[in-house]
């Protein structure tokens, strides 16, 4: 469809579009003079997100922004609108009793203006920073302000109550752990009282500590009495196996001196062997000597393995002796640590449960602090005022919306019904719909659509 066309067709029917046009305008204007105005007023508060003012942790960075979402859902809750409700009286009104009532509205009259009052509230976080702004709308100016005002009072509010009544049932919680924590201290320190008394002791009772001490030396001599046994058992042994290989044997000198004679002898029969021959008195002679010799040395050998038996012998019996006193005082030593370990569990007991009893009173002590906290860490940073300008309807915008669809709708409707029944205005509508050569034009009123 060219320009002409287009041009035709309004001209045919610019009646009609005219009609059009002044009736979407006409209803834009009334609707704009009549619709319900809307005020919009604005207050904010700044959060302190990284201390929580009743602990005084730090929060880390990576809870920043969940706690900021938190903070929004605090602040558009129900809990928070119904502390509005009790600050401006509202459920006192009888006008928004009565638009209740008109409204016909399920549920009771709380939940109705509490669900009203949300839908005029919208709770923005900042992007970049710690505010966050309560907008509020309401039918006049002084309203939207005070309904703003209200909103973040009661926020406010509302996180300190959310801090206080945990730390109120703490508080009631911890005193009553207290008390049975107090009663249970008492029992266990007249157990130990009692215990003292009837077996006469005390924590302080130097007699353990000298068994003690008598019992450690004990422990030390049996403990070289076992390696001098080992010693000595070890030596017995290789005098049975290879006596050669005795340290005594090798290192004493007169058993040296006699294998060195021995030496000699057998050295000199050797040699008589081959000179004079074993039947010779001096070859008899040197024989004699070695075997008295070798007698002398085997005797002294035998003294030093008897020696090393006796000394074998005489070890276990030492550590024979080490083991039975030991035994002896371990077991006057458990005699009187029996006691002693008896009151130590007691004393243990009274020291687990004060402890314990300081635990609870140093938390039932923050605890207290906690409900007392009339502080938080959101501060109003800027006051909601009466706003100059409605929010809504705005005359400028609701002006140019509805021309824009007044001229839409005047062109638009037209070419619809131009569509739905086409009608030949040109020689170009005639051509296209005969499809034959257009020579001419002859201009009649009939070719005017009224």
């Amino acid at each position: 469809m060219t320009l002409q066309q287009l041009a035709l067709i309004l001209n045919a029917r610019r009646r009609l579009a005219g009609r059009i046009f002044c009736g979407v305008l006409l209803a834009t204007i009334l609707l704009t003079l009549f619709w319900p105005r809307q005020y919009e007023a604005s207050a904010s508060v700044v959060i302190d997100a990284k201390t929580d003012p009743a602990t005084g942790t730090v929060n880390p960075d990576q809870l920043l922004t969940t706690y900021l979402a938190t903070q929004v859902d605090v602040a558009s809750s129900d809990r928070v609108a119904r502390r509005v409700v009790k600050l401006l009286k509202l459920d006192q009104n009888p006008a928004k009793r009565q638009e209740w009532q008109d409204s016909g509205a399920p549920g009771d009259f709380s939940a109705w203006i509490v669900e009203s009052l949300r839908k005029k509230i919208v709770v923005t976080p900042s992007r970049d920073s710690n505010v966050i702004t309560i907008t509020a709308t309401a039918s006049d100016r002084k309203g939207a302000a005070e309904l703003a005002n209200a909103f973040v009072t009661a926020y406010v509010d509302t996180t300190i109550d959310l801090k206080v009544e945990p730390a109120k049932q703490y508080a009631v919680w911890f005193a009553e752990r207290g008390r049975e924590l107090q009663a249970d201290l008492q029992i266990k320190q007249k157990r130990l009282s009692d215990y003292q008394l009837a077996n006469g002791i005390t924590a302080t009772d130097e007699k353990v500590d000298i068994e003690s001490s008598r019992l450690t030396d004990l422990s030390a001599a049996v403990t070289r009495a076992q390696e001098e046994y080992q010693m000595a058992s070890s030596k017995e042994r290789l005098a049975e196996t290879n006596p050669e290989d005795l340290p005594e044997l090798l290192q004493s000198p007169f058993i040296s001196g006699l294998k060195s004679e021995l030496a000699l002898a057998e050295s000199k029969q050797k040699d008589l062997s081959t000179t004079v021959g074993v039947n010779y008195p001096l070859y008899k002679s040197a024989e004699a000597q070695a075997n008295s010799l070798h007698a002398r040395i085997a005797a002294e050998t035998q003294k030093v393995l008897n020696s090393l038996r006796s000394n074998a012998q005489l070890a276990l019996h030492q550590l024979n002796a080490a083991q039975a006193a030991l035994d002896v005082q371990k077991k006057k030593v458990l005699t009187f640590r029996g006691g002693h370990d008896e009151l130590q569990v007691l004393e243990n007991d009274v020291l687990a449960a004060q402890r314990a009893l300081d635990d609870v009173t140093q938390r039932r002590s923050q605890s207290n602090l906690e409900s007392q906290l009339q502080q938080t860490n959101i501060v109003p940073l800027t006051e909601a005022v009466e706003p100059p300008y409605r929010s809504s309807p705005i005359i400028k915008v609701d002006l140019a919306v509805g021309f824009l669809l007044a001229v839409l709708l005047a062109v638009g409707v037209p070419l619809v019904l131009e569509l739905h029944n086409p009608v030949i205005r040109a020689g170009e509508d005639l051509r296209r719909v005969l499809s034959i050569p257009f020579l001419g034009a002859v201009r009649s009123s009939a070719m005017e659509t009224p």
